[in-house]
Parts: C-alpha cells; structure tokens; sequence
C-alpha cells in the first residue's frame, strides 16, 4: 500500500466535516490494519482488524497554508513490541474543536505505511514520528 487520503476525508475538506486547522486532529501507530479508501471512522479502522499501540498524540502547531497541511513532529508512546505500523491521521474531536468524541465519531484523514522509516518497528516507549519537510509536508491539497 503507499500513504493515502481518505475519500470521505477529501469530501470532509468540501463541506466543513473535517477542519485541519480548528479541530484536534491526532497521530496514532496502528498495526494490522489494511488501507480501505471507504472507511469513514476510526471505529472503520479497528473493526478492521487495526490496533492501535498507545493512544493517538494531538498534533501541535498546526498551519494550513497554500494547500499544504504541516505541524510539529510527534512522539508517541507505544505500549507494546510488535512490528509492521503505519501512521493514522485522523480528527478526534467535533471539526469545531473541543474534546474528543466517541471512535465511531473520530474521522480518519490519512493513512501513512510507505516512506523513511515506514512502516514502523516500534518497542515500548517512545516513538518520533517525523513528518517530511518536503514542500507537501504532512499532506497537501493541491489543484487538477
């Protein structure tokens, strides 16, 4: 699989359901999931088979400017030894901000399992997530 946008993240973008800048959107390594482009939620996530190691990380510092989506790198703390993760995106909180809501209600925005260091090897403690500093950052939007 390379790293994607989910479909009903892009539509989010259109219609205000997902907002990069105001809401909290946060990292997670999740193992044994396989990218679906239909999945809506993070409970879409773990129904299919994915397992979150640790709990998500807000992601701080967050711009939006010209398309491109960017915030300060993230270290997450992981709870178990165990192989093969990618980095989850996702929104877990209303898009206008405000505390997390129910996993049935957090919408994913990107799946991240191809790049420098991908998927992730992590053991207990702390791992860094850092996200490119390539001109499309974290993810960009950019025109046809």
């Amino acid at each position: 699989m390379a790293n994607a946008v989910f479909t009903a993240a892009r539509e989010g973008f259109l219609t205000g359901a997902v907002d990069l800048d105001t809401a909290t959107v946060k990292a997670a390594l999740v193992r044994g999931y396989t990218f679906n482009a239909a999945h809506v939620f993070v409970s879409d996530v773990t129904t299919a088979s994915g397992v979150f190691n640790g709990v998500g990380v807000a992601l701080a510092n967050k711009t939006t400017t010209s398309g491109v989506f960017d915030a300060d790198d993230v270290d997450i703390t992981t709870t178990a030894s165990a192989v093969n993760h990618g980095v989850l995106l996702y929104q877990s909180s209303a898009a206008a901000g405000g505390s997390d809501v129910a996993a049935s209600a957090q919408r994913v925005i990107a799946w991240f399992d191809t790049g420098t260091g991908l998927p992730v090897q992590p053991g207990t403690g702390t791992t860094s997530i850092a996200w490119s500093s390539g001109a499309d950052k974290i993810l960009s939007i950019t025109a046809a």
